[in-house]
């Protein structure tokens, strides 16, 4: 049909017979000139009168019903309904906005029904949700918004086409700033409960797994080599009561006393992968020192704090830097490696560094993932910085807690 058009114009193709090729005269093939993005965009503002409708008709009927019933005793059971329906009707509007506009908005946190109380703390507890209240803000507002932007955009696709991209993005430029404003969290103080909430889930998790690998080790370790000691000495017992001779006695004696050496040895270990006494008796400095040691590359640990930190912030740094002081002596390959800790205001700063080959991330299989969220979980940073070729330094950061009265070490 193209080559109707212009019969001076075109000229037959190059190609031969069911070929496909253009000579230079020829037009391109027609394409959409919106890209996905802006087609989204459009689709957005089309939806917003219907769905501007339901809302402005649920806050009309639903909410303004309940709060003019509020001089009776069914009324505030029922505005306490509506406004947790409104909750329903904003989130049904975040997910359109993250689909169809790229917005990057997050959830509000849930009420919390089971520390509410009883059913009038619950009520009072919808009744005061600002997330509710200024849901029902956004549906009011909504209505006559919605009206304008169908009326602008649905002519504007027959008649003002080549410039609806930017009339679009300004539209839902609008959209957007409601969208944050009337339907984010409510401040800081929300988002900073939502991580907590989040933070939570990582601590049971890794307390969960440390409880499974201390059960591991018992088993696999101490029980069985207590398991031996017992039916050794069972034996020795029936042999010594059978009169043997002493010398085959006095062996089976000698291997029960090298097992249950071993067996200490392993409950040593296991109580130090726990909480090493050390860090209690001696504190910070002489527990990573005693790690260094224990390092096959060499290891230079400085330590400058005024006083002990809090015991849990002290545990958790010991433990940071003995995962990190395994990986240097597994994967590293370096000759030489450094422990600074100290203290800057209110946080406390580790950094361990060593000049092996690098490459180590937070995606590798050395366990940074999850010293990363450990620290994570208690307000903490952790910060790798290992290009390929090394060196390597491992920044965490902790916040600082005074050691309380009861927490001292001795």
């Amino acid at each position: 049909m193209t080559a109707s058009a212009s019969h001076s114009a075109v000229r037959p193709a190059t190609s031969g017979p069911g070929g496909t090729g253009y000579d230079d005269d020829r037009l391109p093939p027609v394409r959409f000139a919106y890209d996905p993005q802006t087609w989204k965009e459009i689709a957005h503002l089309l939806m917003n009168l219907p769905m501007a409708l339901i809302g402005f008709t649920y806050v009309m009927t639903v909410i303004l019903t309940g709060a003019a019933m509020t001089v009776t005793v069914i009324g505030f059971p029922l505005l306490m309904l509506g406004l947790t329906g409104s909750r329903l009707l904003g989130r049904f509007e975040r997910q359109r906005a993250r689909r169809l506009l790229g917005l990057r908005v997050e959830e509000p946190s849930p009420l919390p029904w089971r520390r509410a109380g009883g059913p009038l703390q619950q009520m009072w507890l919808a009744l005061k949700d600002p997330v509710g209240w200024r849901t029902v803000l956004y549906d009011l507002i909504r209505l006559p918004w919605g009206v304008l932007t169908f009326t602008v955009v649905v002519p504007s696709l027959f008649m003002l086409w080549p410039v609806l991209p930017y009339l679009a993005r300004g539209l839902t430029n609008v959209d957007r700033a409601m969208v944050r404003g009337l339907l984010s969290p409510s401040d800081d103080l929300e988002r900073r409960i939502a991580e907590l909430e989040s933070d939570r889930g990582v601590v049971v998790d890794t307390a969960a797994a440390d409880l499974r690998r201390i059960e591991r080790d018992l088993h696999d370790g101490a029980q069985a080599r207590l398991v031996n000691l017992a039916m050794g000495l069972g034996l020795a017992k029936e042999k010594l009561l059978e009169g043997q001779a002493d010398d085959v006695v006095a062996a089976m004696v000698e291997e029960a006393h090298g097992e249950v050496k071993l067996a200490l040895q392993e409950l040593r270990d296991l109580a130090r992968g726990i909480h090493p006494a050390v860090l209690t008796d001696r504190g910070l400095d002489a527990a990573l020192s005693s790690v260094a040691s224990r390092c096959t590359v060499p290891v230079k640990v400085t330590a400058d704090l005024p006083s002990r930190p809090a015991q849990a912030i002290e545990g958790i740094a010991y433990f940071t830097v003995s995962e990190l002081l395994q990986n240097v002596s597994k994967h590293s390959g370096a000759r030489s490696a450094s422990v600074d800790v100290w203290r800057t205001d209110d946080r406390l700063l580790v950094q361990v560094w060593d000049d092996g080959r690098g490459g180590a991330s937070l995606d590798g299989g050395s366990g940074m993932r999850g010293l990363a969220e450990r620290l994570d979980a208690v307000d903490g940073l952790f910060v790798v910085d290992s290009p390929v070729g090394g060196p390597t330094t491992v920044t965490a950061e902790l916040p600082w807690r005074d050691r309380g009265e009861g927490g001292r070490g001795r």
